[in-house]
């Protein structure tokens, strides 16, 4: 046999979530290319797709960058409802992108209502330290708040760009992982029972 067919690998949905200008085109671009993009339009939204090596094992991402559409509620909570895990990204030189992550928090929550959907908070733009605004403990502060958790990336250097993508594919690799073994303990009880 050849290899294992694009559609049988494990497909990751991921999200990303944040205020205009903090990068998140930028993120993706670099994970997706290894190309930083100083001047990006983001006038609609685009999805990405990669076939990657997540800890030895093939699989896809998919990566929708929600840019320029989050004040149409109806479109983003559709967007939301395909996602499988979160990036919410923040620059840490703008400190009311950092303010808006408690909005982009809570339209997730309201419209997927499980608070184990894996999300990571994500401060952008360390490459820019020296005009900081927000503080790494401010930001760790909400993640441990949020019990989730933080990751501080520079697009322009590729800082923690891949790990954070990995991560969270990890976590929605595991989440899948135990409801399938959840929905298989179910199975076998039911077949002992009749």
């Amino acid at each position: 046999m050849g290899k294992k067919a694009k559609q049988d690998l494990p497909l990751h949905k991921v999200i990303m979530v944040g205020s205009g200008g903090v990068g998140k085109s930028a993120l993706t671009l670099q994970y997706m290319y290894g190309d930083f993009v100083e001047e990006y339009d983001p006038t609609k939204a685009d999805s990405y797709r990669k076939k990657v090596l997540l800890d030895g094992q093939e699989c896809q991402i998919d990566i929708l960058d929600t840019a320029g559409q989050e004040e149409y509620a109806a479109i983003r909570d559709n967007y939301y409802r395909s996602g499988e895990g979160f990036l919410c990204v923040f620059s840490i030189c703008e400190y009311e992108s950092f303010v808006h992550t408690q909005d982009f928090r809570e339209q997730i929550s309201r419209v997927i209502d499980d608070a184990d959907i894996p999300f990571i908070l994500v401060g952008n733009k360390v490459d820019l330290a020296q005009i900081r605004k927000v503080s790494k403990e401010e930001a760790m502060a909400r993640a441990s708040e949020w019990s989730c958790d933080y990751f501080e990336t520079s697009a322009k250097t590729r800082q923690n760009v891949e790990e954070v993508y990995n991560e969270l594919m990890r976590k929605i690799k595991r989440r899948k992982d135990t409801t399938k073994e959840r929905e298989n303990n179910i199975k076998k009880r039911k077949c002992v029972c009749l």
